[in-house]
């Protein structure tokens, strides 16, 4: 599935709260935390955030990137690793796939991407555990913390359906 360019404006509009970059902190993080909250993350700079606070995810989705730019990932000892081709700007159903399996497994889980993690955030939200909280990066602007509800599954199905 393809991204059309109809849709990019809407998916600049955070699917959850923005935390703004100066007040991405630790604290303010964990304050949208459950004690048993499932933690995903997309993107390296998130997943790379939060193993520093030592929140550890129980997903991890990147591709080795900040920004267009290469960057190595995050140590992590004792995850399961995944690999999964998916295009800038698109959504493989083998992603789609990956990310289903992925929630099936033991975490931590990191889901390494050959291509662009971004859009990943949509399977993401229809697929997660009723509790997770799903946190990625809104570029130059901060922090966007998702807690799964019904209406954020809806609302990530609804845009997934859009694309062509």
């Amino acid at each position: 599935m393809k991204l059309p360019d109809s849709l990019r404006d809407q998916l600049k509009i955070p699917l959850g709260l923005l935390l703004p970059e100066n007040q991405a902190d630790k604290i303010n993080i964990q304050k949208h935390l459950l004690p048993n909250s499932y933690i995903v993350t997309v993107g390296d700079r998130t997943t790379k955030k939060m193993i520093e606070f030592g929140l550890i995810p129980s997903l991890q989705i990147i591709d080795g990137q900040e920004k267009r730019e290469k960057k190595d990932p995050p140590k992590l000892a004792n995850a399961i690793e995944l690999t999964v081709e998916n295009p800038a700007a698109e959504i493989t159903p083998q992603s789609i796939d990956v990310i289903k399996n992925a929630f099936t497994m033991k975490p931590p889980v990191r889901l390494f991407v050959v291509g662009e993690e971004d859009l990943l955030v949509l399977p993401v939200c229809i697929h997660a555990p009723d509790n997770a909280i799903v946190l990625y990066g809104q570029p130059n602007e901060g922090l966007v913390i998702v807690r799964i509800t019904p209406e954020i599954r809806n609302k990530a199905q609804s845009i997934l359906d859009l694309m062509e």
